[in-house]
Formats: C-alpha cells, structure tokens, sequence
C-alpha cells in the first residue's frame, strides 16, 4: 500500500511527542528534521519537503495550543492539514461538459497502465448512470486494440475502433460523431504511449486534443517510478496542458512519493488512485481522506462508501433480525462472506480502520485462501445441510470433506466455530432484549477474557 514506510516512520515520529506536556522549539526543530527524512527517503521532491516542513514549523510554533489538544496532539493536526493541502487540498471531480459528449482523454507512457485504466474509468462511470464509449486511439502497440476490446467486453461498454491503419486524430473524430448518434455521453480516448516523451508522441497529442477539444485530458503515471513520475508529469503538463492525474499501481508502492509531490510541482491535482489489479480498483482521489491514512488515522468515509456500494441494505436488516434471535445460518454466512469480498481486498479494508497500519497488521494478516476454503466447504454442503448443520453426521461431513477438497477436520472446525457463534449470538440477543438468561444475570460477556 502506498504510504506505509513514510505513514510507519510519521507515525512513530508522532507517538512519541503526544505523550508531551510541553513541546519547545528546540524540540519541535528535532522531530522536523526526522520528518524531513523520511520524507526525503519516501522519494518526495526535495524542494517539496523544504516548503512542507517550513510551512509545519512556522505554524507550530506561532499556533496557540486548544484547550482540549495536547501541544504533541495540536502539531499532528498542522500536520495533517498541511499534508492535505500538500496533496491537494480539496477532492477534483472530473469535469462534466453541460453539452454530451464529455471527452476524457487519457496520456501517458507506455507500460502506465492507460488502457486499464481507461476500462477502470469506464466502469465508474457507468455505475454513476453515464453511458461511456472506450475509443481505441492507440494503433502503435501491438494488441493494444484488442485489450481496450477485451475490456469492454467485460465491463459491457462499446469499444470505438478503426483498426490501426487509421489514424488517431481521425479515430477520435469518428468516436466522437459515433457517440453523438448513439447516445454515449462520456468518450474515453485511450490514446498512445512511447518509452519516453519524444516529439512524435506530442505531435500525435496535440493534434487529437486540437480534433477532440476534450474537457479533460488525464495522465495516467505510475506511481512505483517514483520521482521519474513527476518528472513525467511536468513534462506533460507543460506540453498538453492536463487537467488531472491518474496515479496507478498506488497500492504496491510504500513510498509515495509521486502522490506527495505532484500537485505541488505541475499545479494540477490528482482525480484518481489504482489501487489494485481489479477492474473496480480505481477510487477518486481524497488528499484529506489520504493525509488521514499516512497519519495512522484511517479512512473510515472510504470504507462506508464501499460498503454502501456493495452491501444489499435489505439483505443487510434482515441479517440483523437474524442475529438478534440466533437464526443466522450457514447460509448466511456464506452470503455476508460473499459482499465482504465484493468490497475489495480485506487486509486493504482493515488498513483504512483508525490505529491501523501495515505493520500493526502483519500479525493478524487475512489469508484470503483461508475464506475460499471455507467457501468450498459450504459449497459441498446441501441446501439442508447449510440451514440446519446439526444434522451433519459423520457420513455426511466426509463427503463434505471430499466434495470441497478439504479434510474432515477443517468441516469440523467450521461447524465448531458456527456452533460458537451461534451461542455468542444468544448471549446478545439476550443482552439486547434486556432477557437474563439462564447464566450471567443478563450481562454480554464478551469472549476471549476480554
């Protein structure tokens, strides 16, 4: 995940000044020099972190401590705000041209992961009640067409080709009057890349820009080059003149140092983060909910908006009644495991919790595997079974076992885990309805010695 060596190292720095009474300057000086390393070893731009760690420190020390903040917890929050502002400031929407088409066209280098992303941006869009048209405007690298072909199909949004022997300034003219016809309000160009910038590639740009006249022109960089992607960016900037950047593969690089200094170096903002393989792994850009996660504070607003994607808010009710009267089944369970999936990778999920980082997790990492034997076990079982597993005699949980490949031991462990649960559930119910039961007195207890 982006970040995780700078949001360990910060972090660090930061607990132990918030146990401070009193912070001096000479103090403050000492833990901004720290902060200036790791800033620099997290391959931010060198004149980015001279501007950062002034502007942190001439606040700090003229900032009137709040009542309610130690001085440790009140320079977090200088920092925080300054690394938002550092990463942008505020969430940038793509802009939507009041007049259909919008023309969104997507620059980079080859190998930035343009075309993936171009399929990514289609499939947001498309949730949010667009009609999007992928546009195959790179006629250089080989299979390049069939990719954005692919892709479409996948997602079930139309691919405009001419072929490669057209060229691109004439493919984005004809997507263009093609959308027009068809009701497609958002065309997406995915233009071509070159191993470097070079005057062809430009030229080639220009010219579909000065054809196109796109609303937005979005440079897809990935993030893992590190201060290259700056470089990269400032070079499209100054010769394209783009609206926004797409940092990719955000998720595999610790540093993030591109994110961090981006903005600051071109003047435009980042829109949007990959932040995996998966064709729903693109996420608008928030530098305040990002600043949060570098800071070990989580990003809570992330995770309620996947889950209200993803969640079913019926399914979800009547999951709750269930488990107030212990009627949760395998079943169930099967299904609540299912939607948590569907809201992306777990270990990623538990990242965005306050508190929370990569190296606090590393003891408690989610083997994904671990759920899709467990779903393999379900799976073998009949509808019967899974409504009602105290029927699963010894008979029944070999073939069980041999149905979903897995030992007999682990369906024994999962129906001993289910029959747990099913006992905890009882015990909340209980407390929640104000019943005593049989033992307790009516108190939760909750397991494990806590």
């Amino acid at each position: 995940m982006a970040f995780d060596g700078l949001g360990d190292k910060l972090q660090d720095i930061f607990k132990r000044m918030k146990g401070q009474g009193k912070i001096s300057e000479k103090d403050l000086k000492a833990v901004m020099r720290e902060v200036k390393v790791a800033l620099l070893e997290a391959d931010v731009n060198y004149k980015v972190v001279k501007q950062f760690v002034d502007n942190v420190t001439n606040r700090a020390v003229g900032e009137e401590v709040m009542e309610s903040l130690t001085p440790g917890q009140q320079v977090v929050k200088i920092v925080h705000d300054e690394l938002t502002q550092l990463l942008g400031g505020t969430q940038s929407k793509l802009t939507i041209n009041p007049k259909p088409p919008t023309v969104i066209m997507m620059v980079g280098l080859q190998g930035s992961g343009k075309t993936t992303t171009s399929g990514k941006l289609g499939k947001l869009l498309k949730k949010q009640g667009k009609r999007p048209l992928l546009t195959a405007c790179d006629v250089y690298r080989p299979a390049a067409i069939k990719q954005l072909q692919v892709l479409g199909e996948q997602l079930d949004i139309p691919v405009y080709t001419l072929g490669d022997k057209i060229s691109p300034v004439d493919i984005a003219k004809g997507a263009i009057e093609h959308a027009k016809s068809h009701g497609n309000d958002i065309v997406i160009l995915d233009t071509a890349g070159r191993l470097h910038i070079d005057e062809v590639l430009m030229e080639e740009l220009k010219n579909v820009k000065e054809v196109a006249q796109p609303t937005e022109i979005l440079l897809v960089v990935d993030s893992m080059v590190g201060q290259d992607a700056v470089n990269v960016a400032d070079s499209f900037n100054e010769l394209l003149d783009i609206t926004g950047v797409v940092l990719t593969k955000l998720d595999g690089d610790t540093r993030g140092g591109a994110a961090l200094s981006i903005k600051t170096i071109t003047g435009k903002p980042i829109k949007f983060a990959g932040m995996g393989e998966k064709l729903d792994a693109l996420e608008p850009f928030h530098p305040d909910r990002m600043a949060s996660r570098i800071l070990g504070m989580g990003d809570v607003m992330t995770l309620i908006e996947k889950a209200q994607e993803t969640v079913d808010q019926k399914k979800a009710e009547e999951m709750t009644k269930k488990l107030m009267k212990a009627e949760f089944t395998l079943e169930d369970y099967l299904d609540q495991m299912e939607q948590l999936q569907n809201m992306g990778n777990i270990n990623s999920m538990l990242e965005m919790m306050p508190g929370m980082s990569k190296n606090k997790l590393k003891d408690i990492q989610i083997d994904e595997r671990d759920m899709a034997r467990t779903k393999a076990i379900i799976l073998s079982m009949t509808p019967a079974e899974r409504r009602n597993p105290k029927i699963i005699n010894g008979s029944r949980r070999k073939r069980i076992a041999a149905g979903s490949g897995m030992k007999v031991q682990d369906v024994n462990r999962l129906l001993k885990q289910y029959e747990q649960s099913q006992v905890l559930m009882k015990q909340f119910g209980g407390m929640a309805t104000g019943k005593k039961g049989k033992k307790g007195g009516g108190k939760f207890k909750l397991p494990f010695g806590m």
